[in-house]
């Protein structure tokens, strides 16, 4: 997995979270210039730790069993 494969995985994760973010801002009703830059703020810190933490899963080789469980069909009895 390439820098492209870890930088559309981040994308994926920030830009639809700095839209709920936004739109939440604007629903309150105080929406400023400032509220959308901190939306635009928490989405980039909580997209970095999702998908740092999600590369180090994968550069240590860590199991994941949640990740392995959604993958995988479920049996049936």
């Amino acid at each position: 997995m390439g820098a492209a494969f870890w930088v559309k995985r981040y994308l994926l994760a920030a830009v639809p979270l700095f839209a709920i973010l936004a739109v939440i801002e604007y629903l309150k009703g105080s929406a400023t210039a400032v509220d959308y830059l901190s939306a635009a703020v928490w989405a980039a810190v909580a997209a970095a730790i999702f998908v740092g933490a999600a590369y180090r899963r994968y550069k240590k080789a860590m199991d994941c069993p949640m990740c392995d469980d959604i993958t995988q069909p479920r049996k049936k009895n």
